[in-house]
């Protein structure tokens, strides 16, 4: 973990960067074919950082010839596995060196704290480039059992031309849990990062082709996503498309693979994650820490946020106590101050939203916060509501809390189930058996017993329902969804006695 400096030291880095403007297409910068540009900003600050390039539908066609030319001419995908590692391990260290300045420009550009920054996004952002390239040339194919006239042998081949469609809310984190297992698997890839943050991408692409990776292989097409992720989505020469975002723009890109070449698609969606303590749960001074990390991490934008707190009533007083007392650690305010533990909405539009769903919850029993600090900041906020409530329902995606009392065991896991999604669960309880017992009934991709996460590169990450589709990031099951499965079928059957006539 990097030693954190101050907020003077961190807007000294912030004055002397040098963003990146243009998209990145076989192996170099270049503005948009139109030359239309759209303007980056700090969400905390309003202040304009740079101009980026407003690519199209033209410039996607470009970028997915130079990762198609990549891809057959073998510069890449048929590589030493061996040398695809060395490649991926350069690029972590390139990014090692650069970790500070990656995290100031991830803080201006999203909005999160640097404190996030130093301390998960970028270290993690590396951990998961290393931890796909150490699997490179260790994942082993398979020979199936067959008769002893026969061989079959099961191989995994790089999928080709891959869109990766990035969302706003961990720019670096997810394009590493993408472009890991990706590039790793020899694919060639165009990425759209969210018109919202696109700074890290671009620079991540730099530090790519300085750390050995072929043109062509890594393209970064910057734009909207009418102009930019639905020519990728239709594309007829990619051959899958990686989301993540809402569970509403997913649904369009399963529209564009049926209207094109029925590309393969993965998607990681939305939740409404529950987080359940039971009227058994020990130490609520430690359940209350997870409850306020799961809740308010990121401003709450975070698809796997505990965003439902569904509390035994037995309970629910001392808890909210205990809550209220670890919210006063988080303080709102500037991102680049290490103290501060919430930062500002990614953007004015956002913020709107979230705020909307502010005003709704005045109808209803606010427990803590409720205000708006300023534009752009909305302070740690826990409303008491029914589980058919809005708030209880739409998933937010901001630093709100909607807490349902319930009276056992059942009626909790009910509650918890009672939704369209099924990303992420937590649930609190001393009894083993019951933890278990719960676990296996929550109908989410992750479920926690007595913490809030996520797991962690090792596990696959993904979800139930309306949460996901067609794969999962993180783990080896990663890999996965960027290779085509071939069996080779070998006749071993001696016919030197046949006698031709």
């Amino acid at each position: 973990m990097a030693d954190l400096l101050t907020n003077e030291e961190y807007k000294a880095i912030a004055a002397s960067l040098d963003f990146p403007r243009n998209a990145f297409i076989d192996g170099g910068f270049r503005p948009a074919i139109s030359g239309a540009t759209f303007v980056s900003s700090n969400p905390a600050t309003g202040e304009r950082l740079a101009e980026i390039a407003a690519c199209d539908a033209r410039d996607v066609d470009l970028a997915v010839a130079k990762a198609r030319e990549a891809f057959d001419d073998g510069r890449w995908s048929r590589l030493h596995p061996a040398e695809r590692k060395e490649v991926l391990l350069r690029l972590a260290k390139l990014m090692e060196r650069d970790a500070r300045e990656l995290a100031v420009m991830e803080s201006l550009d999203a909005g999160k704290t640097i404190y996030d920054c130093e301390t998960v996004d970028i270290p993690e952002t590396i951990h998961v480039i290393r931890w796909h390239a150490e699997l490179i040339d260790k994942i082993y194919d398979q020979v199936a059992p067959a008769s002893d006239n026969h061989i079959a042998m099961i191989l995994r081949e790089a999928m080709g031309v891959v869109g990766l469609v990035l969302p706003w809310n961990f720019p670096l984190l997810m394009l590493a849990w993408k472009i890991g297992p990706a590039l790793a698997a020899g694919c060639s890839v165009v990425v759209k990062p969210a018109a919202e943050t696109t700074l890290t991408a671009l620079r991540v692409a730099e530090l790519a082709c300085e750390a050995g990776l072929p043109r062509g292989v890594l393209n970064i097409v910057t734009g909207s996503g009418s102009d930019v992720g639905e020519p990728l989505g239709r594309h007829p020469d990619v051959d899958m498309v990686s989301f993540t975002g809402s569970t509403a723009t997913g649904r369009r890109f399963l529209h564009y693979s049926a209207d094109s070449n029925l590309k393969e698609v993965v998607l990681e969606l939305g939740g409404k994650n529950p987080c359940i303590v039971l009227d058994d749960a020990e130490d609520l001074d430690a359940v209350a820490a997870h409850v306020v990390n799961g809740a308010f991490w990121n401003m709450g934008q975070n698809c796997s946020a505990g965003s439902r707190l569904i509390v035994h009533r037995d309970i629910q007083d001392a808890l909210m106590a205990r809550i209220q007392a670890h919210a006063r650690e988080w303080i709102v305010g500037d991102p680049l101050d290490p103290e501060v533990r919430v930062g500002a909405l990614v953007s004015p539009a956002h913020f709107g939203k979230v705020s909307a769903y502010l005003e709704a919850a005045r109808s209803e029993n606010i427990l803590m916060g409720g205000n708006v600090i300023r534009e752009g900041f909305i302070e740690p906020t826990v409303v008491q509501t029914t589980r058919s409530s809005k708030l209880a329902v739409e998933e937010i995606f901001g630093p709100i809390l909607t807490l349902i009392p319930v009276s056992s065991f059942e009626e909790a896991i009910a509650v918890a189930n009672d939704t369209d999604y099924g990303l992420a669960a937590s649930i609190f309880t001393a009894n083993g058996k019951r933890a278990l017992r719960g676990a296996r009934m929550l109908r989410a991709g992750t479920v926690t017993v007595n913490s809030f996460g996520e797991g962690d590169i090792s596990t696959p990450f993904g979800g139930y329902k309306q949460s996901g589709f067609g794969g999962r990031d993180n783990g080896i099951h990663a890999h996965d969804q960027y290779t085509q499965l071939k069996t080779i079928w070998l006749d071993l059957t001696d016919h030197s006695d046949t006698v031709i006539d």
